[in-house]
């Protein structure tokens, strides 16, 4: 009962307060891809939630999929952009400096699999902060990151929105 209220008080936000939507997906999807936020920010599991609530809200899915899959670019990019700019700097800066072993894994994980790595990692919890961050201290050629920066953040956008939006949509009839 107390779960129906709150998923009814959600969803009448985001009625009456569509314009939000668009700035909180992209923040959320931006920082759950930007190394560091997303150790903290369990965004994966709001933006699925999110999904089941546009689904139900009558908000267009493509124009949220969009805004996931842009805010996900731009968390890698800028975690490559940090990477490839301050190089192992980084494993001094909080909180890889108190988990020296996510950096270690992220290496041996990126020297591996390479460009594979960088699409497959978005997919997987702590490697999605760490593998471009890596990518950039190991200077992998900018076009190579960003084709598997795009494909990789088109397909999770959709595989974290779509079972939520889509099922609620086909639920309803």
């Amino acid at each position: 009962m107390i779960l129906n209220n709150i998923i009814t008080y959600i969803i009448d936000f985001i009625h009456a307060h569509k314009i939000w939507v668009i700035p909180i997906i992209f923040f959320l999807a931006f920082s759950e891809s930007l190394s560091f936020f997303s150790l903290f920010l369990p965004a994966t599991v709001i933006l699925l939630g999110f999904g089941a609530l546009i689904g139900k809200s009558g908000i267009s899915f493509w124009l949220i999929w969009v805004t996931a899959t842009t805010g996900a670019f731009f968390g890698d990019w800028l975690s490559y952009w940090i990477g490839f700019h301050y190089k192992d700097r980084v494993n001094t800066l909080w909180p890889l400096s108190r988990n020296p072993l996510l950096l270690e894994y992220g290496h041996t994980f990126f020297a591996r699999w390479g460009i594979l790595g960088v699409f497959i990692g978005r997919f997987f919890g702590p490697l999605r902060a760490i593998i471009p961050l890596v990518a950039g201290i190991c200077a992998m050629p900018q076009s190579y990151f960003q084709f598997a920066n795009i494909t990789s953040a088109i397909i999770w956008a959709f595989s974290i929105l779509a079972p939520g939006a889509l099922g609620a949509q086909w639920f309803a009839y």
